[in-house]
């Protein structure tokens, strides 16, 4: 488990990437905080898939239930934000 203390979309960006991939229609290089899991090519397995990623490596837990209402990069790395800090 790493010690972080803050975690950004782009910080996400990575673990997205390293999870499921990346879909070739979406520019990741550009701002996809506020773009849905679902629009980005993302569907509700590979957010969970995401999500038991980042409470590996981090320590944050995300609830399944809590993980699908996360609908965009930006609350899912506001979530992280929250539980790191607590």
């Amino acid at each position: 488990m790493t010690q972080t203390t803050s975690f950004t979309v782009e910080d996400l960006k990575e673990t997205m990437r390293s999870c499921a991939g990346v879909n070739e229609s979406v520019d990741f290089g550009s701002d996809i905080s506020d773009i849905t899991f679902e629009d980005l090519g993302y569907d509700s397995l590979a957010v969970l898939e995401v999500a038991a990623k980042l409470q590996n490596h981090l320590g944050v837990v995300i609830p399944d239930d809590v993980a699908e209402q996360l609908v965009t990069p930006r609350a899912l790395a506001e979530y992280v934000n929250v539980r790191l800090t607590d």
